[in-house]
């Protein structure tokens, strides 16, 4: 099974109806995990996704509404009885912040914890992190207030290709990361420093010749309909505003 699904996918204020903005990506046994807020654990939950089955956690970068719900998630799985090591990637800057935050509750102290692999992720164009015959991950860094980075997912049976840029001001290295996808996830929070509006979402696409743009982390403010028309300026292609739980099968 390949798929893409939408575990949340609002901006940094949530909702009723949205949960702040993370994903989950399926090939097989790999399992994937972009972003930690909230609790993605009820999530995957709802889903009938097993939490234990989960095999890496990325962390595009280090601001609340995409990294709060990690001590939670990790204390859920110890308690849970995870058994198997879990692989966290992020830049240099995002991991040496997330264990400072678990240092603060002790967590090396919890007993039989399960093994925990952070993995540096350099900050340079289009690299791999994750290298399998399930699934293949390269990152790119981004243009956001911190350091951040967008992904691609490279899913080998069906050969589909399906970007997300994470926060990100428009930036060569993130249109290099996204040229030529299937599916681009493209947030678009709005046109100040360090976001995109959906407008330059559909002139990204357009640019970079996506066959399908999802906007995400979009202001709850902005109706869907405006929202769809600005990145349809440009952009002539399939255009969806990405809801909570939305599923996407690949294949």
């Amino acid at each position: 099974m390949e798929q893409v699904i939408f575990l949340g996918t609002s901006s940094a204020i949530s909702n009723e109806k949205q949960e702040n903005s993370h994903l989950f990506f399926q090939s097989g046994n790999r399992k994937v995990l972009v972003d930690c807020p909230g609790n993605p654990i009820s999530r995957m939950k709802e889903l009938e996704i097993n939490p234990l089955e989960l095999t890496d956690l990325i962390i595009t970068h280090f601001h609340p509404d995409h990294v709060s719900g990690l001590p939670l998630l990790l204390m859920d799985l110890w308690i849970m009885g995870r058994k198997d090591q879990l692989s966290i990637f992020g830049l240099k800057f995002t991991l040496d912040r997330a264990k400072a935050m678990m240092e603060l509750f002790d967590w090396q102290k919890w007993p039989e914890f399960f093994p925990v692999n952070f993995i540096e992720v350099e900050e340079t164009n289009n690299f791999p992190i994750i290298l399998s015959k399930e699934i293949n991950v390269l990152t790119a860094p981004g243009k956001h207030l911190i350091p951040s980075i967008g992904v691609k997912f490279d899913f080998p049976v069906s050969g589909k290709k399906v970007a997300y840029s994470s926060d990100t001001e428009p930036c060569d290295s993130i249109m290099e990361l996204v040229k030529n996808t299937d599916i681009l996830i493209h947030e678009a929070g709005g046109s100040g420093f360090g976001h995109t509006s959906a407008e330059n979402c559909g002139k990204i696409a357009l640019e970079a010749a996506v066959k399908q743009l999802y906007l995400i982390h979009y202001p709850g403010e902005i109706t869907e309909k405006e929202l769809l028309f600005q990145a349809s300026k440009f952009y002539l292609g399939d255009v969806f505003l990405a809801k909570d739980m939305l599923t996407i099968q690949l294949g």
